[in-house]
């Protein structure tokens, strides 16, 4: 099949890019089972995490194959391709880009040879001390001869695999026990070696990890709603700082570092599928709480609730029968808007979003609309969103956003947009609301939407609405997406090695 480029869009507005979600990783161990097919299946579940590439590793116990290519999960596997990759034990991971561009070379799962054999790897995240990492690395293969051939692939996932590959002497286990303390930032963490399934959390927990069992086998993902879709029952969560190994003999656990929760509140926001289970808590039923809370705090006189679909359905729903205004669906989304290789012409493009949602001009004609979105980013979208219900006659348009003001970048595995381009940034909710044309706008507060997802708020990552960082980070020009591609320091371009 012809490889994609890596130029993949699915913006309403190319200039808007919405919060990508981090990417999606599953693993499966279950000799007699079709392994290759349930982490497919599993990493479908998965789409909405990481749309730019694929890829699953199977092992048969004597040699691990991958395959991935750039593209939705759906258009890099096929019968023929799922039928070819037979094993006991698979990984998968569906990828957005959060350190390392779009391309093949960067797609996952990550492969590396070894002493003793071979490891692939899937990671969910982003790591904050890469740089120190690839000295690390550097320093550890200084006296190998393949040194001199510096790979392409430019993630922190590729450095991992390298440091994973580098221990000789050790086994891919122990070297993990070796590596895992050294990594920081976020990693929720797929591999294996020939005869065993791996998993890990970094110690804040960042990022979702869950463990299932199988009548023949057990299976890690991101999220719950992986294990529904391939009939794994729901064990636990991964704990942070905890690897998990998977064989033959079973399943054993370790401790790599001392728990200190810090679950990204973002997850319960937009990135988690609404059928998920996150501590304990339903997404969706979060989510509904959130629009109570907000029809409670910034409550207006309207006569329908509409939400942005599909992110902001839940809250909606909440925000109805809290108010007791009617919930109706004023917008009919396009589910089969993906993204595509191919890119709009201009005169595509200036339909903007309405290539993805389209009113219902007998609903809104006019209404007074509460309309119900997840976030705001840069504005764009909501702008054009507000005009074109303005033009399908809404009477008023009063937005509520189940979330507070984005006003810092995430660090830790969400791509948003630089603190530059945040329209909260610079801007007060009024001036905002100006910018976007609404009649009024507004948005829950962080303490009720911590209090909405029945977590303590300590054990939550809020940086992108408070601007702590819970985990250090390096100074500016030692961390970004593409600091294995720029110069750093004025040095040569930093390189892996493979």
């Amino acid at each position: 099949m012809p490889r994609g480029d890596g130029l993949l869009t699915h913006e309403l507005d190319p200039a808007d890019a919405g919060p990508q979600d981090a990417c999606g990783v599953f693993g499966v161990w279950a000799p007699g089972e079709e392994v290759a097919k349930l982490t497919y299946f599993g990493l479908y579940a998965l789409q909405h995490r990481g749309q730019e590439s694929a890829g699953i590793a199977v092992s048969n116990g004597r040699q691990i194959l991958v395959y991935k290519d750039m593209g939705l999960v759906s258009q890099v596997f096929d019968e023929a391709t799922l039928e070819s990759l037979q094993g006991e034990i698979a990984i998968g991971h569906a990828r957005y880009s959060t350190t390392g561009a779009s391309v093949w070379q960067n797609a996952q799962p990550t492969f590396r040879p070894t002493a003793q054999g071979s490891v692939a790897l899937g990671h969910n995240g982003n790591l904050t001390n890469t740089h120190e990492l690839v000295q690390l690395l550097l320093e550890r293969t200084a006296d190998d001869p393949k040194s001199a051939h510096a790979e392409t692939a430019t993630t922190d996932t590729s450095v991992m695999a390298s440091l994973l590959s580098s221990y000789r002497d050790r086994s891919v286990e122990d070297a993990a026990m070796e590596v895992l303390p050294k990594l920081r930032g976020a990693f929720s963490l797929v591999f294996m070696d020939e005869s065993t399934l791996y998993a890990a959390r970094d110690p804040q927990g960042v990022r979702p990890l869950v463990l299932g069992r199988l009548e023949r086998g057990w299976v890690v993902a991101s999220e719950t709603a992986a294990l529904d879709i391939v009939g794994a029952s729901y064990i636990r969560e991964i704990e942070p700082g905890e690897f998990v190994a998977i064989d033959e003999n079973g399943l054993r656990t370790s401790r790599f570092a001392e728990a200190a929760p810090k679950g990204c509140i973002f997850e319960y926001v937009y990135l988690a599928r609404p059928d998920t289970t996150i501590n304990d808590q339903r997404v969706f039923s979060v989510r509904e709480r959130i629009g109570r809370k907000l029809a409670r705090t910034a409550p207006v006189e309207a006569d329908l609730v509409i939400p942005v679909p599909e992110s902001g359905t839940p809250a909606a729903i909440g925000y109805a029968e809290e108010s007791g205004i009617p919930f109706g669906h004023g917008l009919v989304k396009n589910a089969y808007v993906g993204r595509t290789f191919i890119q709009p012409s201009q005169t595509i493009r200036q339909l903007g979003i309405r290539l993805k949602l389209n009113p219902l001009r007998d609903v809104i004609a006019g209404k007074r609309l509460v309309v119900v979105d997840d976030s705001i980013v840069r504005g764009n979208t909501q702008r054009a969103l507000v005009r074109m219900l303005r033009e399908f006659g809404a009477a008023e348009i009063h937005v509520r956003i189940s979330s507070p003001p984005i006003k810092w970048p995430c660090f830790y595995g969400i791509d948003f947009a630089t603190r530059a381009e945040l329209i909260a940034t610079g801007l007060s909710v009024d001036e905002i609301r100006r910018s976007i044309g609404a009649d009024t706008l507004s948005y829950v507060e962080l303490d009720d939407l911590i209090e909405a997802t029945n977590v303590p708020g300590d054990n939550m990552c809020r940086a992108c609405f408070d601007g702590v960082y819970p985990i250090e980070l390096p100074d500016d020009d030692l961390i970004g997406k593409h600091l294995l591609e720029l110069p750093a320091n004025g040095t040569e371009p930093l390189k892996v090695i493979q």
